[in-house]
């Protein structure tokens, strides 16, 4: 997997920097609403992510290779197929370890970007069905059905503002997210961001987190990103790290 990844990282370095690239859907809650041109393809890769938590005196921790290929279809639809192909998970507590690798369920997704007026706003919506095909560790006990829905505003030339909305039902009940960020550009190839977000899922409750971190346009098709998400309170992960690397196959 990481040779896999350092290839496509070159591939993309070595590919001439003329494509005018969107942006990624990396790193964060929420994605970019705009979508690639006809034909355009980007990946993004966890390097990997990270998440922690601890309930009824349990710790789990585990690493996710999350992958990500975005294809434009033409119009103002992408289409986007997600799976992780390798996952790490460790448990204990209570006397007991347990420990187990495999890959996650594949999502099949569809991106929709909405027409807006105003320049310094734009929109868009995502749908996708996540498949209980993952390893038994790490699939969904049900076929999953996500909404989405993020609303960008630029607040000057180098502050830009981010509502994102997600609905996620399976098995006749929904879970549900509202995450804002705050992204500040603090050069034409470092941009800073935090977020916060309030989660809810009908069998553990609610809870809220915050983070932050930074993104780094090495080069205008290639982005490497870092950052963190810790509780605040009530149910939601302890703690999320993400490290990721994003490249931009356009013409």
């Amino acid at each position: 997997m990481r040779r896999v990844m350092f290839a496509t990282l070159m591939l993309g370095i070595a590919l001439p920097a003329l494509a005018d690239n969107p942006g990624y859907d990396r790193p964060g809650y929420g994605f970019t609403p705009v979508v690639l041109g006809a034909g355009n393809i980007t990946f993004e890769q966890g390097l990997p992510d990270w998440s922690r938590n601890r309930q009824d005196g349990i710790t789990s921790s585990q690493y996710s290779a999350d992958s990500l290929l975005r294809i434009g279809i033409g119009g103002p639809l992408e289409l986007q197929l997600a799976s992780s192909p390798w996952n790490s998970l460790r448990q204990s507590g209570a006397g007991s370890t347990f420990s187990s690798q495999g890959h996650g369920d594949t999502v099949l997704g569809l991106k929709l970007a909405l027409p807006s007026s105003n320049q310094a706003f734009s929109w868009g919506l995502l749908g996708s069905v996540e498949f209980t095909d993952g390893a038994k560790a790490f699939r969904g006990a049900r076929r999953q059905y996500l909404l989405g829905s993020q609303f960008n505003l630029l607040a000057s030339e180098r502050n830009s503002l981010g509502l994102y909305l997600q609905d996620v039902r399976s098995g006749g009940a929904d879970s549900t997210l509202v995450a804002v960020s705050d992204n500040y550009a603090l050069s034409k190839t470092l941009t800073l961001y935090a977020e916060t977000a309030r989660l809810h899922a009908p069998d553990q409750g609610s809870g809220t987190l915050a983070g932050a971190g930074l993104a780094w346009m090495i080069t205008p098709r290639v982005q490497l990103d870092a950052g963190f998400d810790h509780r605040l309170g009530g149910a939601a992960p302890q703690w999320q790290a993400n490290l990721g690397a994003s490249v931009y196959f356009g013409r």
